[in-house]
């Protein structure tokens, strides 16, 4: 249970910070910052082992939110935040 309340911070923080960088976070709330957080800790995680790098400490969090930065990108590519 402890688990999933952690992802479900980390993952709001994530999404929180991507939102912030890319400019929508007046579109998205609480529920749509958790989801691009933990979606993209997964897509930036997969991109890190396809080029062969390794995550670990700080970069862990670097990966997560390049990952939701570019869900978030792709969103507004088609047309969900603007």
């Amino acid at each position: 249970m402890m688990n999933i309340i952690i992802t479900l911070v980390v993952g709001a923080i994530i999404g929180w910070v991507a939102s912030m960088i890319m400019k929508t976070s007046a579109q998205m709330g609480m529920i749509a910052n958790i989801i691009v957080g933990i979606v993209g800790s997964m897509i930036g995680y997969w991109i890190a082992g396809l080029v062969g790098m390794g995550a670990g400490g700080i970069m862990n969090y670097v990966f997560a939110v390049g990952g939701a930065v570019i869900l978030i990108a792709i969103l507004k590519m088609l047309n969900i935040f603007k």
